[in-house]
Order: C-alpha cells, then sequence, then structure tokens
C-alpha cells in the first residue's frame, strides 16, 4: 500500500507538463466507479511553489496507471512507451517507481487488480527484476496466462518477443476516440452549415421568381 507521501523525483530535465494534471482529471472522470476516493498525495523532490508538486506528482501517478490499463490483454509494452504515451517521454525510469508503489488495497482506485502491471517490460522485452525474488516469476506466470509467450534467455532473464507480442500505439486508444468524436462533431457542424447554405439559396431562389412574376403583372 503506497505510503500517505513519496518522496519522488519525476523530473531528471523539466517539470511535468501541466496538461497532465488536467488529462488525469479527465481520465479520473471517465474512469471513476462509486464514490469519489481519496488520491494519494505524493511529493516531488524538487523546489517548487507550495501546493504544486503535490498535484503533479498525483497526475503522474493517475496518467501511468490509467494508460498502462489500455493495454490490451495478451500484449506488452515498455516503460519508455507509457512514458512517451502520457507526454513525458523523457522518464520511462518514473514509470517503474510508479508500478513499484502500485497499491495491493482492492478499495483504491488503482490496484494490482485494475492495473495489468504485468503487461510492462523494459525496452528489450526483458521482464525487470522486482525487490519481491518471485515477482519475475509471477509476472511470467500472469503474461502465460493471457497467451503471451515468455522465454528464458541465456542468462536466465525472462523475455517475450516485442515483435509478436508488442503494443506501440501513437496515442492511447481513449485519446484517439476522443479524437473521433471531435471530428464526428466538426462534420456534422459542415454539414449543417451546408444545409443552411441551401436553404438560403432556395429562399434567394423563390425572391427572385416571385420578383419576376410581379414585373410580369
Amino acid at each position: 500500500m503506497l505510503p500517505e507521501a513519496n518522496t519522488i523525483d519525476l523530473s531528471p530535465h523539466a517539470a511535468t507538463p501541466r496538461s497532465l494534471v488536467e488529462r488525469s482529471r479527465r481520465q479520473s472522470a471517465r474512469t471513476q466507479v462509486g464514490p469519489p476516493r481519496a488520491v494519494p498525495t505524493f511529493r516531488i523532490g524538487l523546489k517548487r511553489r507550495p501546493g504544486r508538486g503535490t498535484d503533479e506528482a498525483a497526475a503522474f501517478f493517475h496518467a501511468v496507471y490509467s494508460a498502462i490499463s489500455e493495454i490490451p490483454s495478451g500484449r506488452v509494452t515498455s516503460y519508455g512507451h507509457i512514458a512517451a504515451l502520457i507526454g513525458t517521454p523523457q522518464r520511462p525510469r518514473q514509470v517503474g517507481v510508479c508500478l513499484k508503489h502500485l497499491p495491493d488495497d482492492p478499495s483504491a482506485q488503482w490496484n494490482h487488480d485494475t492495473v495489468p502491471w504485468q503487461r510492462v517490460v523494459n525496452a528489450r522485452g526483458v521482464i525487470s527484476p522486482r525487490n519481491h525474488p518471485t515477482a519475475v516469476r509471477t509476472q511470467a506466470e500472469l503474461l502465460r496466462d493471457e497467451g503471451v509467450e515468455v522465454s528464458r534467455g541465456g542468462l536466465g532473464e525472462l523475455s517475450v518477443d516485442l515483435s509478436e507480442y508488442g503494443w506501440f500505439p501513437d496515442v492511447l486508444p481513449s485519446e484517439d476516440n476522443e479524437g473521433g468524436v471531435k471530428e464526428e462533431e466538426d462534420d456534422g457542424d459542415e454539414e449543417e452549415a451546408a444545409g443552411e447554405e441551401d436553404d438560403d439559396d432556395t429562399r434567394e431562389e423563390q425572391d427572385v421568381k416571385v420578383k419576376k412574376e410581379e414585373d410580369d403583372d
């Protein structure tokens, strides 16, 4: 379970984008089931204005867990790709830190049951060693249960063939769907505008016809 406050350096190069906070709130609104739950607080190991670090660190954790929850069953991706999908490509290690602190508590919004942590491997497809001695074997077993072939290398490492099981979309499916909805709305607006233009043309034609009849009289 996550401690009440953690010190984590989220940024070796730059601060977490403020847009990450807003995206996290939108994702939370879509995924929240039941009454709102308290979001764990975090401290960033950087000098910042009071309150800013906590919001951004919590947003980063939320964005990571939300992105991982979109990985399909039977597929895997890398820490680096998750970092890139949420707009922080320089932070693959921090993605690993988030998974390290993934709560066991089933009452938490994000926990070992709601976040398919086993679907994240390193950039070479290798299951990264963890603090718990059986964690690597557990991850391999969970992936095999999903139909993913896990092989053992010459040094004893367990790995997945990314060319066969890799999942590397340019954007998260949830964000891609949002873009599709916006395009449909835009198309609808264009069709409505075109219809109004046609109505205007019809009215103009009727006015011309009436005027011509009056002139003939």
